[in-house]
């Protein structure tokens, strides 16, 4: 996946976590609440990977330019 696609998922994910907790609590389902927290965690790891790749990228790409300039 790339950079924006990871960081588009993890924001889906997360907003849909944060809905499943909230139905959760509002009808007292326990469960349901434990799996919106684990979406949303899921979520906001796929956005950590997302903005790491854009690290990545633009340390590569500004290596490359530093090399190219010799």
């Amino acid at each position: 996946m790339s950079a924006a696609t990871d960081k588009a998922a993890g924001l889906a994910n997360q907003a849909a976590g944060n809905v499943k907790q909230a139905v959760g609590k509002a009808v007292g389902n326990d469960r349901l609440e434990a799996e919106g927290a684990g979406q949303e965690a899921k979520g906001k790891v796929q956005k950590a990977v997302g903005n790491a790749k854009d690290v990545v990228k633009k340390a590569a790409n500004d290596f490359k330019k530093g090399v190219d300039a010799l």
